[in-house]
């Protein structure tokens, strides 16, 4: 039987059978380094090979749930070796055999939301801010841009990727991002209850019903992701707006957008 904690650099992973809690711990704002990634791909791998845990809550230390991918790791040198890395653990968060469930406070932003939203069940505090900004640095998100209207509906998804605006929790549940919005105190007793419920059920046939009721989305998840990675890569990357977002967010200017 899994039991314990291991921490590592970036992530906090608990073992309290049947179910793991894996937590995102890069203070202050939990974002998503490529270190962080490849921790989070060991962790996911490692919760997958116990039959004990049925269940993976994902949640965020401190103050936020994570405002994302970090915005160094977009530069040309760096995009091409990140992108398939997160995409990788998205993946693999989508493909567990476990029931997954996010537990949503603060920001909630970018690749955080994406990882927020590929899980199975989210929970999300009333006053937390989910957003997918991308577009405000001349990128956009391809998680989002793949999955996000199969849950929130063409025009939620389009307002939310190409305004990269952001609501809170509550919004956030009434679309559709989340399953339930609570006061931010009670996001952990409605996490319990769900992990309560769900430890009175068969683990096999969880992970069974699991993959019957994405069955049809994840033959088209898969091939609008590589689709939607392949236009970031060959297409998005060679504008000289990118270049200008990302530079002007690392400068800590506004950018001057080219159209080209």
């Amino acid at each position: 039987m899994a039991t314990g904690t291991l921490t590592q650099s970036r992530i906090r992973l608990d073992f309290q059978p049947p179910a793991a809690r894996l937590t995102l711990h890069h203070p202050p704002l939990n974002v998503i380094d490529i270190a962080m990634m490849d921790e989070l791909a060991q962790a996911l791998a490692e919760i997958e090979a116990h039959d004990d845990l049925s269940t993976l809550v994902l949640s965020g230390a401190g103050k936020s749930f994570s405002v994302g991918v970090d915005v160094a790791a977009h530069t040309p040198d760096k995009v091409a070796h990140m992108l398939p890395k997160f995409h990788a653990v998205i993946r693999a968060l989508v493909r567990s055999k476990k029931v997954t469930i996010a537990a949503v406070h603060g920001h909630c932003l970018g690749g955080g939301a994406e990882l927020a939203m590929v899980c199975d069940l989210v929970y999300t505090a009333e006053n937390a801010s989910w957003g997918f900004p991308e577009i405000k640095l001349g990128c956009y998100p391809p998680v989002a841009a793949t999955a996000l209207a199969a849950l929130v509906g063409q025009k939620h998804a389009a307002d939310l990727i190409l305004t990269g605006s952001s609501i809170e929790g509550t919004e956030a549940a009434r679309i559709g991002l989340a399953n339930r919005v609570v006061v931010a105190n009670e996001v952990e007793p409605a996490v319990q209850e769900a992990i309560h419920q769900l430890s009175k059920l068969s683990p096999a046939a969880l992970a069974i019903a699991k993959k019957a009721n994405y069955a049809w989305d994840a033959m088209h998840f898969d091939k609008g992701l590589a689709r939607a990675e392949k236009i970031y890569l060959d297409e998005l990357m060679k504008t000289e707006d990118v270049h200008e977002g990302i530079n002007a967010f690392l400068e800590q200017r506004q950018p001057v957008w080219k159209g080209k």
